[in-house]
């Protein structure tokens, strides 16, 4: 790998695109997907992992972007927020947030709907229990706890599809 000091290629796949990209050694994930290619829907809140407002996909496994250099993701497949709506239609997870009251604010809402989906996506079919589990680490300052749970079951029973 060459760079010029401070900058390092990498090669990313966002939400199905391919890029080719010279990023700052020292910025994240999170700047990267921001400021770089501008895909705003991942939020920038705490920076220190604990709100998960910044919750992406990589290889299929949801990360803080906040916490993960952007050299570190070099060949990964990443999906944002922003990849979950198919042909300009959402995805029945957005659908149910927005059907069950669960985006107020919407500031933690595309970590949530990340966090959801990756749950989802291994779980189709999880418990009350499950889903408070699996999104744990996504907070929510309206409290749309109740919400977002039922949004993510009404989901995984079939109610949108």
């Amino acid at each position: 790998m060459s760079g010029t000091g401070n900058t390092l290629p990498i090669e990313i796949t966002v939400n199905g695109r391919r890029h080719a990209l010279d990023v700052a050694v020292h910025h994240t994930l999170l700047d990267v997907l921001r400021d770089d290619l501008e895909l705003t829907g991942t939020k920038e809140c705490c920076l220190v992992g604990e709100c998960g407002a910044c919750t992406v996909m990589v290889n299929g496994r949801i990360v803080d972007s906040c916490l993960m250099l952007a050299v570190e993701a070099d060949g990964a497949e990443i999906v944002t927020v922003e990849g979950l709506a198919k042909d300009g239609k959402l995805s029945p997870l957005q659908q149910a947030f927005l059907d069950k009251g669960a985006a107020q604010c919407g500031f933690c809402t595309p970590g949530q709907l990340m966090a959801a989906q990756a749950l989802l996506a291994g779980n189709p079919h999880p418990s009350i229990d499950e889903v408070q589990e699996g999104l744990a680490g996504n907070l929510c300052r309206c409290g749309c706890y109740f919400q977002i749970a039922d949004a993510v079951l009404s989901v995984a029973e079939g109610e949108h599809r």
